[in-house]
């Protein structure tokens, strides 16, 4: 099959999209696939005569794609851009996105997990990998999706919107119950998300979450062990576990060597197993996510399990959970993208 794999755009994520998409892109290829990388943003700036020649490019147009300690400088980004044009859509990634048999999306964050991307490919009438965009939109939004989860009794932690100027963080700060996390409501890969210990790093933590846009939440913090269980199809996978290096599971512990512990399949109980497995499943479905997702959950010291939130385009580098839960129950990196692409051609979109 001719495939796009879809990925950067101008999301915080950027790099971790990069990643992503360069993994999945190289290992289709390897299944034979005519698959090539299209920065969602930055696209091809000059297609040739034949487009559909670049599905043949050497390497599949892959970057040599890193993560490093920080998120990517977007002003950077959106400056290598020959046309300077504020297009969501690079040069040339619709026309090479209308030649393709699937987009495999490969994208994280703002651009790609909040419904948009999915809403003009389907408007175009391309297929594309994944939950379509009303669920996408929804389980971005973590207050849509908290009001969700909390109707359809989804268990996840108090929490209340904020509204504020920023001359209230200091009065907000005593105001708010603690411990708390405070998060922007659509940031990812803990960007955004802020753990404060005292008062003082919470009138901070009010300060800095208004940098990255969007709405600012605040959610009782449960402590307790940090499980997530990816869901594809309709059957949820064995839970992976992760203890940060540090303090907290920020970015830099989550995409750096000796940030974090992780272990897949966790070390629970049959019985707390399947209740994560459970957990995952109920939310995946309250949310409408179709073809695969991750949870992310606490298991606190009774024994209960909370759900923090759901990513409708979880991290897939060689190395992010979904591949580790998948090989837990024999399925290659390979093979897991395969079954994504196939999950995904059998949906019916409308």
């Amino acid at each position: 099959m001719k495939i796009v794999v879809l990925a950067g755009g101008l999301s915080t994520e950027r790099a971790v999209s990069l990643v992503t998409g360069t993994g999945i892109c190289r290992c289709l290829r390897e299944r034979g696939h005519r698959a090539i990388l299209v920065d969602l943003f930055l696209g091809v700036e000059e297609l040739p005569a034949d487009p559909e020649a670049l599905f043949d490019a050497e390497d599949g147009l892959c970057p040599e794609a890193k993560i490093e300690t920080t998120a990517p400088d977007l002003e950077a980004v959106r400056r290598s851009r020959r046309d300077q044009s504020p297009r969501v859509f690079g040069p040339g990634v619709l026309e090479l996105c209308q030649l393709a048999d699937i987009v495999f999306l490969g994208l994280h964050g703002r651009d790609g997990e909040d419904g948009r991307v999915q809403a003009a490919l389907e408007l175009l009438g391309v297929p594309y990998t994944g939950s379509g965009y009303l669920a996408s939109g929804v389980a971005m939004d973590k207050a849509v999706a908290k009001r969700i989860m909390t109707a359809e009794g989804v268990p996840t932690p108090r929490w209340g919107v904020l509204e504020y100027g920023p001359e209230e963080a200091c009065r907000l700060a005593q105001e708010l119950p603690m411990p708390c996390v405070v998060k922007c409501t659509t940031g990812g890969s803990s960007l955004g998300v802020f753990l404060p210990e005292d008062r003082g790093e919470l009138r901070d933590a009010l300060t800095e979450v208004r940098r990255y846009g969007g709405e600012v939440i605040w959610e009782e913090r449960i402590y307790g062990r940090e499980l997530t269980v990816a869901v594809l199809g309709d059957r949820a996978l064995p839970a992976a576990e992760t203890t940060p290096a540090g303090k907290d599971f920020d970015y830099a512990a989550k995409y750096q060597r000796g940030g974090a512990k992780e272990v897949c399949p966790a070390p629970l109980t049959e019985a707390e197993a399947a209740a994560a497995g459970e957990l995952a499943l109920r939310a995946h479905k309250a949310l409408g996510l179709q073809v695969y997702s991750r949870t992310d959950m606490i298991l606190d010291k009774d024994g209960k399990l909370w759900c923090l939130e759901v990513n409708s385009l979880p991290g897939m580098t060689p190395t992010s959970f979904v591949p580790q839960e998948a090989a837990a129950v024999g399925m290659s990196y390979g093979e897991l993208c395969e079954e994504i692409v196939r999950l995904s051609l059998d949906i019916q979109r409308r």
